[in-house]
């Protein structure tokens, strides 16, 4: 069988591999139910997600007919979403959880081909009002939001 795409399929079974060896390590922790998560689910759940969707890439390269050309790798996007991710771990006990949200959607806005800042700023409010209602009162993380605590 020839496989059509071989990016695709290499990195479909490297993300089907990657889901099995998470289910594999897992399964030494408590389950739990969907109520009362252990330890094991999450990485149970994340790595069973990641090895159908690794299969399917996979399966897919195999029916492509399409040949793609090589492009060059794209540096600023992961340059920008690593230092995005960075400031936030940084920002979140040194300026707060909300000023470090909001740097790390404006880097990581800055990673895409086109950066329109009133999007940017729209989206910001939002993930930022969604993210502090789900993780600090909802789940009543110990995060201050701001660094005057």
């Amino acid at each position: 069988m020839k496989i059509k795409n071989q990016e695709d399929f290499w990195a479909g079974l490297m993300f089907a591999g990657f889901g099995l060896l998470a289910m594999v390590i897992s399964t030494d922790y408590p389950f739990g139910t969907a109520s009362r998560m252990g330890p094991g689910y999450f990485p149970t759940v994340l790595g069973g997600i990641m090895l159908t969707l690794g299969a399917i890439v996979a399966v897919m390269a195999l029916k492509s007919d399409s040949e793609k050309k090589i492009v060059p790798f794209a540096w600023k996007p992961m340059i920008m979403l690593s230092l995005g991710f960075i400031v936030f771990g940084w920002g979140i006990d040194n300026i707060g959880f909300i000023p470090s949200l909001f740097v790390m959607i404006l880097v990581t806005a800055a990673a895409g081909q086109t950066f329109k800042i009133v999007e940017v700023l729209i989206l910001s409010v939002a993930l930022i009002a969604g993210a502090v209602g789900v993780f600090i009162y909802g789940i009543e993380l110990p995060y201050p939001l701001f660094w005057w605590r």
